[in-house]
């Protein structure tokens, strides 16, 4: 019989490739990782680590026994589970991602709020970066934007209408725009090369216009460089009214609206996990979610901050 902690062992070292690193990832003092290595070693009767420059590999009894050691865990989880779902308890890991967008506000907020409720659940936090596309190990990824092809059961959380916005220095210095056919003249903060592409603004009497911006002078990949950008003076950039209004809160008129009846395409926020049946954990981690929702989320327009 393998003991469990001797397995997580082995298949953190092989990960790692250093045992320094693994022991640090599982919280353990370096020794007693080296002590569960060498006693599975002791239980097989073979070795399953070589050193090759300064790094841990598998030995060839290593390379099959790690295949197995991944096949034995998941079904030790999934038994666990099985005994939870039992007795009724929400407990256990909890692998989470999210769009960057989310990682300092509401999201994290409601994680934190989840687990001062099921205080025996442990959450690991990831931020995503690329539409998510069904890591086996994650639980729940929350993402902001379009999703394409995505294999993962999708929820809709809400949507986040955007407008165009700019720093009070900027507009000073160059003029407020008036209508749409004037923002080619200004210089553009892109977010991920989506306004370089082209957008459609709409109007809610004058109807919709196609939006091609001058050449960005920024790009960048993150709500929060581009906020950056946009209140140094940078250039004008579409962002969510729901994520300035939050950055305006603890720094007021940083970012001023222009045209504010001209809104760009709404954002949809999609609650993202795997087909089948879910740990209790993951379950009620997906009611509290969608219990907290902002109400901010279901309207066209957000000018004040919601928590």
């Amino acid at each position: 019989m393998f003991d469990l902690k001797e397995l997580e062992a082995f298949v953190a070292v092989i990960g790692s490739g250093n045992l320094s690193a693994s022991a640090r990832d599982l919280d353990l003092p370096k020794s007693t990782l080296s002590r569960r290595i060498r006693q599975l070693e002791a239980n097989i009767g073979q070795s399953l680590l070589r050193r090759e420059s300064n790094r841990l590999s598998p030995t060839e009894a290593g390379q099959v026994f790690y295949r197995y050691c991944h096949e034995i865990l998941e079904l030790a989880g999934r038994g666990q589970d099985a005994l939870e779902e039992l007795r009724g308890e929400v407990r256990g890991e909890l692998v989470l991602r999210s769009h960057s967008a989310f990682t300092r506000g509401w999201f994290t907020r409601q994680v934190e709020s989840f687990m001062e409720r099921h205080p025996e659940v442990k959450v690991v936090l990831r931020t995503q970066t690329e539409p998510p596309r069904g890591d086996p190990g994650d639980d729940v990824c929350l993402w902001l934007g379009p999703l394409h092809d995505c294999p993962m059961r999708q929820i809709q959380l809400g949507s986040l209408s955007q407008g165009i916005y700019a720093s009070p220095e900027l507009l000073e210095r160059h003029g407020e725009p008036r209508h749409p056919r004037e923002l080619a003249r200004y210089d553009w903060v892109d977010m991920m090369g989506v306004a370089s592409d082209g957008v459609i603004l709409h109007h809610p009497r004058e109807g919709i216009y196609p939006l091609k911006p001058s050449q960005p002078s920024f790009r960048v990949d993150q709500f929060t460089l581009q906020g950056d950008a946009i209140v140094r003076g940078r250039g004008l950039g579409l962002m969510p009214h729901w994520l300035v209004a939050l950055r305006n809160r603890h720094h007021p008129g940083a970012m001023q609206l222009c045209l504010p009846e001209w809104l760009g395409p709404a954002l949809p926020v999609w609650l993202v996990h795997s087909h089948g049946q879910l740990p209790r954990r993951t379950r009620a981690l997906i009611e509290h979610l969608k219990a907290g929702v902002p109400e901010a989320w279901n309207t066209r327009r957000v000018l004040e901050p919601v928590y």
